[in-house]
Formats: structure tokens, sequence, C-alpha cells
């Protein structure tokens, strides 16, 4: 049996690969032979025509739109991940009794209709999650759609839109999930999707624009709660969703009333900081390439080195202050924050304030654009005004002068003080630091704990302060790269599903991506999280002890590819194998052995 699998999911590179290489395994195991092709790696190959022609049916696993044209007069099944991953042999042999050829016209009708590539409209596994396409045996059931957002966007936002589509599907639920990662929006919803929704689900660790939900019933809640409880998620959502305040003439729109979640002051800041993100990367890798032709090659005017030092250290790292104040009080106040917000940020890298006096004007703008526009009472003639005049000039002239008069001096001496020890402290103090940091990223895999460690870490990036980046960059990989090792280390204290994850787990390790141990922490958290723990701190430790520095916040080991982003590159990787080492040892010793199945009784 020859069998081409194609994983498609809106969540790209997460779940396309544990399906593909979970269904490849198993199809293996019952002695067929396959051939694969992964959407959301720009760098997968796709099938040819002539692997297609030889293979005797086409296994399709998306929950999302497709273009499936080119499987026209193959034998076809098309599925979604919760049903192919749910007992991949078992699957297979059904799906491979149950495909049928697809033409041409029906493909082409189905992908007009939003559903592309069914192979039998009735047979099971054909339907298209994630859209509101008709369905007879779901006509009248719960109509939702969902948001996801975290302040990456590359992890969490894609395995909580996953996780909630799933939960939908067993519940017989309709749910259309909107993802805004680091790539942008997916899976976008229109005005039709949300004008037949009963509720808006909002699974966002940062603020997300409501405008266009007002009216609507919204329920707010984290990515972590959406990933972890997506069933009780998806109830809560229906049952305690409150309508969605208009916006008010000149005030920040889509107030939420009672969403379920408040809005506090750490949203606020991861807001700040995952809109800060993509210029501490353009900004850090381009000074690291500017090294490329020496150290201080960039002090000699008119050189390829010079300009790039201009553009990411003169010009992009200048920009990350304002743009986290800037969005800060975005989050707090809406657009009419933003101004006002990154007047403070700019302020703050003038005035020698850094990333802490940013927060500060963020926080600084953000209230006081709020109050403003709550209980400044004008005329009716002149309050389409204070949006665009009375709000950011107003915040903006409070702000800057705050931070001129008040903030300014004695946070840019704090923020000297901590340059200044945390470039002149001593191996015990380095270590300290390392292991703090180490053991935060590994205490929650993308949580609050998780996240602070890594907002101080890349805040410190715009006071040229690299050794925390590395040190909590490193520790961050352990957890996923420790689960896959682990279950190398102690394969039969894994069933095989697991030890499949564990495989993804590696690669999503290497990548930065410490959701990829949210998995096992998930079934075993008492083991997990210690092990974890005492790895991502050894890393830390060892990351900060041996020097290491980084320019890049993110990228994991692809970031060694860019010459002079990490300056210790083999005392860099040694960190994270000890600590990856550490964390697959303690798991492996930690397991409870697989439970021993009776042998049969003889006849």
């Amino acid at each position: 049996m020859n069998l081409a699998i194609v994983t498609a999911c809106p969540n790209g590179l997460v779940t396309s690969v544990l399906c593909a290489r979970l269904l490849e395994a198993a199809a293996q195991r019952l002695g067929w032979s396959t051939q694969v092709e992964i959407h959301g790696r720009a760098d997968a190959p796709r099938l040819s025509e002539a692997e297609l022609a030889a293979a005797d049916w086409v296994l399709l696993v998306a929950s999302g739109p497709f273009d499936a044209s080119r499987f026209a007069g193959k034998r076809l099944y098309r599925t979604r991940p919760a049903e192919a991953l749910a007992e991949p042999e078992a699957f297979l042999q059904r799906a491979e009794a149950l495909a049928a050829p697809a033409s041409v016209d029906a493909l082409a009708t189905s992908a007009s209709a939003g559903e592309t590539a069914p192979a039998d409209a009735s047979a099971p596994g054909t339907s298209m999650p994630g859209t509101f396409t008709p369905d007879p045996a779901q006509t009248g059931a719960p109509r939702l759609v969902a948001v996801t957002a975290c302040p990456t966007g590359v992890a969490h936002t894609f395995m909580a839109a996953e996780a909630l589509q799933q939960a939908a599907n067993r519940l017989g639920y309709r749910l259309q999930v909107e993802t805004r990662g680091s790539v942008g929006a997916r899976n976008t919803l229109d005005e039709a999707a949300i004008a037949e929704a009963e509720v808006v689900l909002l699974a966002a660790d940062i603020e997300v624009d409501t405008a266009r939900f007002a009216g609507k019933r919204v329920f707010r809640c984290g990515t972590g709660a959406a990933l972890k409880q997506p069933d009780e998620t998806l109830r809560r959502a229906l049952a305690e969703a409150r309508p969605l305040a208009a916006a008010a003439p000149g005030g920040p729109p889509g107030a939420a009333v009672g969403t379920g979640e408040k809005r506090g002051a750490y949203k606020h800041l991861l807001t700040g900081v995952s809109f800060m993100l993509p210029m501490v990367v353009a900004g850090g890798l381009l000074i690291a390439l500017s090294f490329v032709f020496g150290i201080e090659a960039y002090k000699t005017p008119g050189t390829l080195a010079a300009a790039l030092m201009q553009i990411g250290g003169d010009t992009a790292f200048k920009l990350m202050v304002p743009m986290l104040a800037g969005y800060i009080a975005y989050s707090i106040a809406d657009r009419p924050g933003l101004a006002p917000g990154m007047i403070g940020g700019l302020l703050a890298g003038s005035l020698g304030a850094g990333f802490i006096g940013g927060i500060v004007a963020g926080f600084l703008a953000g209230y006081s654009a709020l109050l403003i526009a709550r209980y400044v009472r004008l005329p009716a003639s002149l309050d389409a005004l204070k949006p665009i005049l009375i709000i950011p000039l107003l915040a903006s002239l409070f702000t800057g002068l705050v931070m001129i008069y008040v903030v300014g001096t004695p946070v840019a001496a704090m923020l000297v003080a901590l340059t200044g020890f945390l470039d002149g402290m001593g191996s015990t103090n380095a270590l300290l630091l390392g292991m703090l940091l180490g053991g935060m990223m590994c205490v929650d895999l993308g949580g609050p704990i998780n996240k602070a460690a890594y907002a101080f870490s890349v805040g410190l990036l715009a006071s040229q302060s690299y050794a925390p980046m590395a040190a909590t960059m490193a520790a961050g990989m352990v957890p996923p790269i420790g689960m896959g090792l682990a279950t190398v280390f102690a394969r039969r204290r894994f069933a095989q599903a697991e030890r499949e994850a564990g495989k993804a787990a590696l690669a999503l390790g290497l990548c930065f991506i410490s959701e990829g141990a949210i998995p096992f922490a998930a079934r075993d958290p008492l083991r997990v999280i210690p092990a974890s723990i005492a790895g991502g701190a050894l890393t830390g430790a060892l990351s900060m002890y041996l020097g290491c520095k980084l320019m890049a916040p993110h990228g994991g080991l692809f970031v060694l590819l860019i010459p002079n982003a990490i300056n210790h590159a083999l005392a860099y990787l040694l960190a994270i194998g000890a600590g990856s080492l550490l964390t697959g040892v303690l798991y492996a010793l930690l397991r409870r052995p697989l439970p021993v199945e009776p042998a049969a009784a003889p006849a």
C-alpha cells in the first residue's frame, strides 16, 4: 500500500508536523510505504506528479481552506487533526476503506462553498472545521467565533486555536478561529461569520481590536486556559459572555462589559512587548551582521558595516522603547493612547531611562488618555475632536512633563545602576541570575512567569545588556528538548504516540518554542515541571557563567547561522546541551513505567 499524506493546518508548523509524523509512523507500522507533504513549512518539499501518480490513495489532514484540485482522480480522504490523531493506526485503516475518487467538478464545487477537497461529503471526517459551511447535522448547534493571540505569536496562538477547534468538534459546536500570530491574521473572521455567531471568544494574552465585535456577546480568557481546558472554555463562553459596548464618542472603542477576564497591567505590558519584538529582532540581527566585518568596523564612515549599524543600532533600537510605550498605551486606551505613548517612550530613550522609563511612560500615557476620554465633557459639536486633538494634546503634555521633571532622572539612574550591575557582576551573581531566569522560563512554559523573564531580558537589549537574553533563550529551549531526549533514554516508559510527540517536541525546542513540552506537562506536571526547572536553571547559570551574549530575542539554534549573533557559540551549545540532558535524564528516571498488560490465558 502506497499512501500520500498531506497535512495543512492553519496552525502551521506545530500541528502540521505533528500530524504528519504520527500518521507516517502509524502507516509504517501497518507495513505501508508513505510520501509526506507538510504545509506551514517554507522549506518543506511538495509531492511531485510522479509521487502522486504512484500513490494508491491520498490522505488530506486539513482544518482550513486548501486547494486540492491536483488530487482530482485519486482516491482521497479528507479529515481533521482531531480525528486523525485519536488512534492513528485504526484511523488509517478506516480512512483507506472510505477513500473515494474525487472529481474536478466536486473539488471546484466544494472550494467555492468554502470547504475544499472532500472526497465524500457524507463520509466522516470530510467536513471542513473553522468555517460556517452548512452542515445538516449541526444546523441547530451553537455558533461561535474566536480570536487567539499571544505575545510572540509563535506557539500558544496556534496551539490554543487547534485545542478550541478540536473541543468544538467534540461538543458539536460550530466554531471559526482567527489566529493573530507573528505572521499576521490567518483564517480572518468576515462580517457574515461574526454576524451569525452567538458568542465571540477572545483567547488572547495581549489586547486585540474589538471594534468589529461591538454589540456581540464576548468572553475573554488567556491562551493558557483555552489550551489546557478548551471544553470548559467554550461552555463558559456560551454561559458567561456579555455584550460588548459600542465605542463612546472620543473614547476607546469596544470597551467590554464583564467579559470574563479583567484587563490588567500585565496584559498591557505584554501587548507592548509583542509589538516591540519585530523591532528587537531586526535591530539585533542587523547589529550582529555589522560585526561580520570586524567588531569595530562600523566606526569607519561610509562602509557597509557602518550602514548596518546605523540601520540596526541607531534606528531600530532607538524605536524599541517608543514602540513598547506606545503599544502599552494603545492596549489601555486604544488609538487615542498611541501618540502620547510613543512620545513618552521617545522621551524615555532620550533621557536615558531606557525600557523601564518606556514602561512607565506607556502606563502614564495610556491611563491619562483613558481618563481624559471618560471624564472630559465637551459639547456635542466638539466631541469629535477628542480622539484627534484633545486626548493626544493633553495626554502627551501630561506624560511628557512627568517624564522630564519627575520620572526621567531617577529611572535613568536606576537603569544605569542595573546595567552596571549586570556588566560587572561576579561569577556568583551571574550564576544566581542565570539560575533565576532559567528556572522562570521553565515553570509554566509560556505562561505569566515565563513571559515575565522573557520580557525582562528583551527590555535589557535596548541597554546593550545581552547576557540575560542568552540565558533566557537557552533555558526556554530546555523543556521540549529534554522531553524529546527522555523518550529516547527510556523508550519503554512511553507509549508510541508519546515517543512520536517527543520527536516533535525536540524539533520545537530547537526553534525556542517552549510550548512543545506542554503535552507532557499536561499529562504529568508533578514530574515534568521540576525536571524542566532543574535543567533550565542549570542552562541559565552556565550561559551567564560562560559569558554568553545574544543579540536576537528569538530563533533558537537558528541564530547560530547569523555571524556574531551569539559571541560564544560552543559554550552556548554546551549550556543548552547540559540542561537538556539533565532534564531528559531526570524525567526518564522519574517517569513511571507503563502498565504491563496481562498475558493472554492459554487456550
